[in-house]
C-alpha cells in the first residue's frame, strides 16, 4: 500500500466505526496562548476535553499536521541522525468525547493494525500504565485485562508515569494510556534479546507506534486529581512510521513520502544516499525540513526573527547549513525540491498546490538570505581565527561563538567545526553561560502563577452577544488570580457576554461591570481554548451579585470601522493588483489598521492611489452591511466568500459583505460603509519574503494626519515665504545645501592635510616606535578617523593615540601599524578598553586599530597620557 492508500484506509476504517471524519486544523495555531504549534492530534479537540465547547461529535477521526520542535516535545536535534523523529509528521487519531472508552479503543487499535494492515501480532506489545504512589493511583489493571485478549502476558508490559501517563500540561485533564509498540528487527536479533527488554529504550527499530490516551482526570495546581464528568479517548499514530511498518521498511525516510525528494536531492548535488553517514544525515534533515518549512508557509506562517517565524526560519535554515556543509551547496537548491513535495503530498493536502508560488519563491529568498549570512559569518570567524592564531592561542572565547549566533544567525556547529579544521577549540562553557543568561531573560519575562478556576456556577459554554448588544445584565460564572511580575490580575468568565474577545487580528473590547454601586473596569478580552476571559485589576466585592456589563461603544465603533476599512481594503488589492493577493496577517485596533498582503514587488504610488481611490469610492456608496450567521461554508463558498489559509473554520461559518466585498469573519463591523468615513494609506512596505504590509487610518485619525499635513505646509510657506510655489523654494534650498556641501568637503579635506602636516612635526621615538599622542580639535568621529588612516599609511612604526572633545563627548582612538603587534606585542583593542575608563566611557576594536567615547572629556589628557605609558614601558 502506498502513503495516500493508507491514509485513506485509517480515516474509512473509523468512519465505518461511526467516526465523524474531520480535516486537519493548521499546523501553525492561533489563538492558543500556551503553544505556537500544533504538536498533538489534540489540540483543536483541548476546548472539549476542557469543557468549554460543544462537541460537533461524539467520535471523531482525522490525519492531523504536527509540528515538534520547541517546549516539551524538542526533536529538532535529532531529526536526520536517527530512522525515525521528524519536525513535521502525521497524526492519524481517533477521539471519542464521553462515548466509548478503554476497551473499544483497544479493540479498534487491534483491528485496524492486525486485521486490516496485516501486521504481524507477534511482533507486537503493548504497555499499561503500573500506578504512582504520590498521585495514589492503581495500576491500570482495566486496560491490562483488554489486551489479554489479544496478546500473550510477556507481550504487556508495565509503563511508568512519565511513559504511560498522559497531561495536557501541568493542570487540567490526563489520564493513563496504553501504548502499542513494534519489533521491526530481524528474526536473528531477536533470538539475541527479546523485544520487551527493548520497549521505550530508544531503540531504532523497537518504536511506539500508536498511543491509546484515556482521559478521566483533571489536575488541580495543588497536584491533586479529580475525576471528570465525563471520560474521553484521544488516540495518536505515527502515521510516518506506520507507513514504514507496512511498507516493510528499515526507515521512515525509506517511504514514499520521502523516497522521491531525496533521489532529487541525489540528482541535484551529485551525492548518493546510504554511501556515508553525514550525507545521509544532510538528506534525511533537506526532504524533513523542506516538508515542514512548506506546510508551514501553506497554514500562514513565514520565517521571521519572532515567536513561530522564527522557528520555521530556524528549521529551513538548519537544511540550509547541512545542504552547505555537508553536500557542497553554496547556491539555493532546497527551493528546487518543492515541486517533488506537491507530486507526494499535493493530493492530500491541496494547499500546497493552491500556495505553491509564494512557498516556492519563499524558501528561495530565505536560501539567498542565509547564504549570504554563511559567507559574511565565515568571514568573520577568519578573522577571529587570524587574531587567535597571531596571539598563540588554541581556544577561542564563547562569547564570540554566541554573538555570531545571536547577532549574526551564524551556527554554532558549524563554527565548532571550522574551529576544529584550524586546530582550535571553543570554550563552550563560555557559550552555555551566555545562552541561559539569554533563556533566563526570556523566562522571566514571561513568567506568570495562574491559580486554578474558581467554580461559582455551573454553566455549559459561555455566550457572546456582542454582535447585538454592548450592555447586558450578567453573572461571573468562574475566576481566577493571576501574577506576574508582582502585578496581581483577574479572569473573570461570564455566563454570557458583550465584550468581543481578541481574535482574527482584532483587539478585544474594554468597558467596565457594575453592581452594588461599585464599578469594575475590564481592561481586556482574550479568547483561552474556546472561554472568552475578561481581564480586570480587581475582583468585585460581591462575586456572586447580577453585574450591568457596559462594552467602550466609542472606542469599539473606532475599532469596527478599522475591521471594516480592511475588507474594502483586501478587495481593493485583488483589483488593482491581482488576484494573487491573499491576506497574511492583520492588527486592528482603535487608531490604525494592518493589512499584510501576498505581493512580490513595492506598490507604486499610482496603485496606492487606486486602491485609496476604490476604497473611499466604496466608502461613500454607503454600502449595508449583509451578514449572515452560522450558514454552512457551501453556501459561504456560493457567496464569493474569501477563506483564508492558516485558519480553521467550522461546518458552520459567519459571512461578512459589503458589496462586492465578502469574507468569512468573526469580527466586529459598521453596519454601512459611510461610518467608515474616510480611509488614507498611511505606509507600505516589506515585511517578509513576498509578504507587503499597508499600515492605514480611518475617519477622525484621518482628519488629524490631514490637519497636520496642511499645518506643515503652511509653516513652510511662512518659513520660506513662498505663497505661491513652496515646491520651488525647496527644492532651490536642496540645490544650495548640496552646493555648501561639497565647499565644506573640500574645506575639510584642506583641514585636514594641515593638521595631518602639524601632526607629523610632533612625531617623537620611543623604543624605535613612532608615537604621536595629542588631543586635536575636530568636527566628527568620521574626519577622526580619516586623518588616523592617513597617518597610518604615511609613517611606519606607528603608534596614533588622538582625542577629541566632540559636541561634548569624548572621543579617543588608537591606531597601531600591523608590524608592531606582532614586534612590540602592542594590542589597541586591550590599551583602548583600559584608557576608556578615564572618560567614562567604553570601546574595543581590532589589535590596530581601536576606539572608545565617553562622557568625560576632562579625561582625555588623562587618557592619552596612560595610552603612551603602555608602551614606553
Amino acid at each position: 500500500m502506498n502513503s495516500q492508500q493508507i491514509r485513506q484506509s485509517f480515516l474509512d476504517f473509523f468512519k465505518s466505526k461511526s467516526h465523524k471524519i474531520v480535516p486537519s486544523a493548521p499546523m501553525v495555531l492561533k489563538g492558543d496562548p500556551t503553544l505556537m504549534f500544533t504538536n498533538a492530534g489534540m489540540n483543536q479537540f483541548k476546548d472539549i476535553f476542557l469543557g468549554n465547547a460543544t462537541k460537533q461529535a461524539k467520535r471523531i477521526a482525522d490525519s492531523q499536521k504536527c509540528l515538534r520542535v520547541s517546549g516539551k516535545h524538542n526533536d529538532l536535534e535529532e531529526v536526520g541522525h536517527d530512522s525515525y523523529h521528524h519536525t513535521m509528521f502525521e497524526m492519524l487519531g481517533n477521539w471519542s468525547f464521553g462515548d466509548y472508552f478503554k476497551k473499544e479503543a483497544i479493540d479498534y487499535a487491534w483491528e485496524f493494525l492486525v486485521e486490516l494492515m496485516k501486521i504481524n501480532q507477534e511482533n507486537l506489545y503493548a504497555t499499561v500504565f503500573e500506578g504512582n504512589k504520590e498521585d495514589k493511583l492503581e495500576a491500570d489493571e482495566e486496560a491490562r485485562d483488554y489486551w489479554k485478549k489479544y496478546l500473550p502476558e510477556t507481550q504487556i508490559l508495565n509503563g511508568s508515569k512519565k511513559d504511560n501517563f498522559w497531561e495536557m500540561g501541568e493542570t487540567g485533564p490526563c489520564g493513563p494510556c496504553s501504548e502499542i509498540h513494534i519489533d521491526l528487527r530481524s528474526d536473528a536479533d531477536k533470538k539475541i534479546i527479546q523485544g520487551a527488554d527493548l520497549v521505550n529504550k530508544d531503540h531504532p527499530q523497537v518504536i511506539e507506534i500508536w498511543n491509546l490516551v484515556f482521559i478521566q482526570f483533571n489536575r488541580k495546581k495543588s497536584g491533586a486529581l479529580d475525576n471528570l464528568p465525563e471520560k474521553h479517548v484521544d488516540t495518536g499514530m505515527g502515521f510516518e512510521r506506520l507507513c514504514r511498518v507496512v511498507q516493510n521498511k528499515s526507515s521512515n525516510y525509506d517511504i514514499d513520502i520521502f523516497v522521491p525528494i531525496i533521489e532529487q536531492i541525489e540528482q541535484i548535488t551529485g551525492f548518493s544516499y546510504h554511501k556515508k553517514h553525514e550525507t545521509d544525515v544532510a538528506m534525511r534533515v533537506i526532504a524533513d525540513h523542506l516538508r515542514t518549512v512548506s506546510f508551514s508557509i501553506a497554514d500562514g506562517q513565514l520565517p521571521s526573527n519572532e515567536k513561530a517565524g522564527y522557528v520555521i526560519r530556524r528549521i529551513l535554515r538548519r537544511a540550509i547549513r547541512y545542504a552547505f556543509t555537508f553536500l557542497n551547496q553554496k547556491n539555493p537548491f532546497i527551493y528546487k525540491l518543492f515541486p517533488t513535495l506537491i507530486k507526494v503530498m499535493g493530493d492530500a493536502y491541496p494547499e500546497l498546490i493552491n500556495q505553491k508560488n509564494i512557498i516556492s519563491k519563499v524558501i528561495l529568498k530565505e536560501e539567498e538570505t542565509f547564504l549570504n549570512t554563511l559567507e559574511n559569518g565565515i568571514k568573520l570567524l577568519d578573522k577571529v581565527i587570524a587574531e587567535t592564531q597571531k596571539e598563540d592561542y588554541q581556544i577561542v572565547s564563547g562569547k564570540i561563538a554566541f554573538e555570531l549566533s545571536d547577532t549574526y544567525g551564524f551556527p554554532l556547529d558549524l563554527t565548532q567545526l571550522i574551529l576544529h579544521e584550524n586546530n582550535l577549540i571553543l570554550n563552550k562553557k563560555e557559550y552555555d553561560i551566555e545562552l541561559n543568561k539569554q533563556k533566563n531573560r526570556s523566562k522571566n519575562a514571561a513568567k506568570s502563577d495562574t491559580h486554578d478556576w474558581v467554580v461559582l456556577l455551573e454553566d455549559d459554554v459561555e455566550e457572546f452577544i456582542g454582535y447585538d448588544h454592548t450592555e447586558t445584565v450578567l453573572k461571573i460564572t468562574r475566576y481566577r488570580k493571576v501574577t506576574k511580575k508582582k502585578k496581581t490580575l483577574y479572569h473573570l468568565v461570564f455566563n454570557y457576554t458583550p465584550f468581543y474577545a481578541e481574535s482574527g487580528g482584532q483587539i478585544g473590547d474594554t468597558g467596565y461591570i457594575e453592581a452594588n454601586d461599585e464599578k469594575v473596569q475590564i481592561f481586556d478580552t482574550k479568547n483561552e481554548h474556546g472561554l472568552i476571559i475578561h481581564y480586570a485589576k480587581e475582583l468585585p466585592k460581591n462575586i456572586t451579585a447580577n453585574f450591568k456589563a457596559v462594552v467602550n461603544k466609542e472606542r469599539r465603533n473606532l475599532i469596527s470601522a478599522n475591521h471594516s476599512a480592511t475588507h474594502l481594503l483586501h478587495n481593493a488589492l485583488r483589483t488593482v493588483v491581482g488576484n494573487h493577493v491573499e491576506q497574511k496577517g492583520s492588527l486592528v485596533d482603535n487608531r490604525k489598521l494592518r493589512f499584510d498582503f501576498s505581493h512580490f514587488q513595492k506598490l507604486t504610488d499610482e496603485e496606492i492611489n487606486k486602491i485609496e481611490t476604490l476604497v473611499n469610492s466604496k466608502i461613500r456608496q454607503n454600502s449595508s452591511l449583509i451578514e449572515k450567521r452560522a450558514i454552512p461554508m457551501t453556501e459561504a463558498q456560493e457567496m464569493g466568500a474569501i477563506a483564508l489559509f492558516g485558519e480553521k473554520y467550522g461546518d458552520l461559518v459567519r459571512v461578512v459583505k459589503f458589496d462586492n466585498a465578502v469574507e468569512l469573519c468573526g469580527g466586529l463591523h459598521v453596519e454601512a460603509t459611510g461610518n467608515i468615513g474616510l480611509v488614507k494609506i498611511i505606509s507600505e512596505g516589506s515585511i517578509a519574503t513576498g509578504i507587503r504590509r499597508i499600515e492605514a487610518i480611518t475617519g477622525a485619525e484621518c482628519e488629524k494626519y490631514i490637519n497636520s499635513h496642511i499645518e506643515t505646509v503652511n509653516n513652510m510657506k511662512t518659513i520660506f515665504k513662498a505663497s505661491k510655489n513652496l515646491i520651488k523654494s525647496v527644492e532651490k534650498l536642496i540645490s544650495e545645501n548640496k552646493e555648501f556641501g561639497k565647499q565644506m568637503s573640500a574645506f575639510n579635506k584642506l583641514k585636514l592635510s594641515f593638521m595631518k602636516k602639524d601632526l607629523k612635526d610632533k612625531v617623537k621615538n620611543i623604543n624605535g616606535i613612532n608615537v604621536i599622542a595629542t588631543k586635536i580639535e575636530i568636527e566628527s568621529a568620521g574626519l577622526m578617523k580619516q586623518l588616523a588612516s592617513d597617518l597610518k599609511g604615511e609613517i611606519d612604526d606607528l603608534f596614533l593615540c588622538l582625542g577629541a572633545d566632540i559636541k561634548g563627548k569624548a572621543m579617543l582612538s588608537i591606531d597601531v601599524s600591523k608590524n608592531l603587534t606582532t614586534e612590540k606585542n602592542i594590542n589597541a583593542n586591550t590599551i583602548i578598553r583600559q584608557v576608556a575608563k578615564e572618560i567614562q566611557g567604553g570601546g574595543g576594536g581590532q589589535v590596530f586599530s581601536a576606539s572608545a567615547g565617553g562622557k568625560n572629556p576632562a579625561g582625555i589628557n588623562k587618557a592619552i597620557e596612560i595610552a603612551v605609558n603602555s608602551i614606553s614601558s
